[in-house]
């Protein structure tokens, strides 16, 4: 891994845990702009950091919350519809 990899993955770790404690889930916009201002490269390699981690999360709940519902005999929480035109 290069070295801005290494230093963007580290912050968003760390950026990650503070939006948990801290209830703030945008405090990594602020923390890329700050890096922004000086390295849009590294700002860019710890947004993708935070969007790889926060979708990760987001996948991680789901995948328990269906397991959970399933060995509970409840009902399966559904997963978002594709985009029908475009877009992510």
């Amino acid at each position: 891994m290069a070295l801005i990899d290494e230093l963007a993955d580290a912050l968003a770790a760390d950026v990650m845990a503070a939006m948990e404690e801290l209830d703030d889930d945008r405090l990594f916009m602020a923390v890329g702009s700050v890096i922004g201002t000086s390295s849009p490269s590294l700002q860019e390699a710890f947004l993708t950091s935070c969007r790889l981690r926060m979708s990760a999360q987001r996948g991680r709940k789901f995948l328990d919350d269906t397991l959970r519902a399933r060995r509970e005999g409840g009902k399966a929480p559904s997963a978002p519809r594709p985009a029908e035109s475009g877009g992510h």
